[in-house]
């Protein structure tokens, strides 16, 4: 069975940009990451996808973005939020 990761996407009000990256976890490497731009927009599925194809990632077989939001200050009501979109992942073959 491949090793699966964790991609996430997230926007922050503060700077408006998007990124992309794969959590590893217990490791001490810096996690891959993308700059995928600003804008209100969300970043397509064939963007996206591409950002993990280089990082060396794919989507996992049926995997599909699933959505939260969180604040940019814990238990602050009137705090910006922060979405963050994640997928399931593994390390693209070759």
């Amino acid at each position: 069975m491949a090793v699966t990761f964790t991609a996430q996407m997230s926007r922050r009000a503060a700077t408006g940009r998007w990124r992309l990256y794969v959590v590893l976890l217990n490791t001490w490497v810096a996690w891959p990451e993308r700059d995928l731009g600003g804008g209100a927009a969300v970043p397509t599925v064939q963007e996206r996808s591409r950002a993990l194809d280089a990082l060396g990632y794919t989507l996992t077989d049926g995997a599909r973005w699933e959505w939260t939001e969180d604040s940019e200050t814990p238990d602050d009501p009137a705090s910006a939020v922060v979405l963050i979109a994640s997928v399931t992942v593994r390390e693209a073959a070759g």
